[in-house]
């Protein structure tokens, strides 16, 4: 635990810019949802708008490593600080859908940008003794700075600038230490990835797993202040309703994973299948019971929060060692395709039915996969649980490097 405080003081212009990046993404995605709405922008057009920063974070992804490579990080991580910082302040002087469509674009990519430069940096400074530990850091320092950024909604009204130029400042102040800082660049890994078939074909539950994790998470963060609003919540509810979920989905991490190595991947992921859908049905049902609300929606964080961790480390249970690593390239793939989808089918579905259709849109999520899990338990058994391999927690978005910072010491 000594060695874990030591990098943490070493390198604390990394966490302390990664928390500034996290407190302005986590304002921002619930302050581009709640101005939309109040903007009057149908609901196909805010899953446009809110799709669109998972594209630009999947483009950014695919190239971005080479960026760093030829570039440097410390340059690249102050361009895009700089980019993301900018284009913030377009989305309050420019009140337009197409308009916060291409900046939302240009917004994923920027942040997409960070967090490889942020993690390939974390990835160089730890070793097998406190990669856990440091990895655990890493998740609360991230999770735990969204979480504070919900609150921030109540500095201003939203119909106001004032939110968008604290976000961009937050971006800003970020990159100062950081671009600072006199450490050498950190190394670039970009494996050769397994295809999407071969990865679908050695574990198809995991797979299908990632894919829905994408859809209800982002659908949730990005529309579900939409749905707060629409439902009549004031912004100091709205802000708590984002919040409690994330805790959730903090707490949750944990205490699945290590049931998921207790009983076995799939038990854990029909578990959590199974509870997800009753906290998204109670969700429904006692939807104008804020308070009762906010205590099934932390319920609801704490395991659909989990899933995508769990369906990771299933995957890489029935992989080589080798390839580890490879496989999670493709995995980001599947990830990011959910990501796209789920903002854009949660928004149909509410102009659709409404408001309400929000946490069906979530129930029928999980029940579909529920379906497909349990379909496959009766054409395959499950590993054996003495096969299983380390579960590890992991951040709520992923970047090429994440798996090398997670599977590095695995192949040694």
């Amino acid at each position: 635990m000594n060695d874990v405080f030591k990098i943490l003081k070493d390198n604390w212009p990394l966490f302390f810019g990664l928390s500034m990046i996290m407190i302005g993404n986590g304002l921002q995605g619930t302050l581009l949802g709640v101005r939309a709405s109040i903007e009057g922008f149908s609901y196909i057009w805010t899953g446009v708008i809110m799709s669109s920063y998972f594209g630009g974070y999947f483009f950014g992804c695919m190239i971005v490593p080479g960026l760093v490579k030829n570039v440097g990080h410390i340059r690249v991580f102050t361009a895009l600080a700089s980019l993301a910082s900018a284009s913030v302040l377009f989305n309050g002087v420019f009140i337009n859908p197409v308009t916060w469509t291409i900046v939302r674009l240009i917004s994923g990519l920027a942040y997409a940008g960070m967090f490889i430069v942020v993690e390939s940096w974390l990835n160089d400074i730890s070793n097998n003794k406190v990669r856990g530990k440091l990895m655990g850091a890493y998740i609360i320092s991230g999770f735990g700075s969204m979480f504070f950024g919900q609150f921030l909604m109540n500095v201003a009204p939203p119909e106001e600038v004032t939110l968008f130029i604290l976000t961009s400042v937050l971006v800003s102040i970020a990159l100062v230490p950081i671009a600072l800082s006199k450490r050498p660049a950190p190394e670039i890994q970009t494996p050769e990835p397994l295809s999407l078939l071969e990865l679908y074909n050695i574990s198809p539950t995991a797979v299908v797993g990632v894919f829905i994790a994408g859809v209800v998470g982002a659908a949730i963060m990005t529309i579900g202040p939409v749905y707060a609003l629409d439902s009549g919540m004031s912004i100091s509810q709205i802000s708590l309703f984002i919040a409690i979920y994330i805790l959730g989905g903090v707490l949750g991490q944990i205490p699945i994973g290590q049931l998921s190595d207790k009983i076995g991947r799939r038990p854990t992921i029909l578990a959590v299948c199974v509870a997800t859908i009753f906290m998204s049905v109670l969700c429904a049902l006692f939807s104008e019971n804020y308070y009762v609300l906010l205590a099934l929606f932390a319920l609801l964080g704490f395991f659909a929060a989990s899933l995508y961790p769990v369906c990771a480390a299933y995957t890489n249970d029935h992989l080589k060692k080798e390839q580890f690593i490879a496989a999670s390239s493709r995995v980001i793939i599947v990830s990011g395709m959910g990501s796209l989808t789920g903002p854009l089918l949660a928004s149909v579905s509410m102009m659709v039915a409404g408001p309400g259709a929000f946490f069906w849109f979530i129930t029928a999520s999980f029940v579909i996969y529920t379906a497909i899990v349990f379909g496959r338990t009766l054409i395959a058994p499950a590993l054996p649980i003495k096969q299983q391999g380390e579960y590890m927690a992991m951040p709520s978005r992923i970047t090429p490097m994440t798996p090398t910072l997670v599977n590095e010491d695995l192949q040694e």
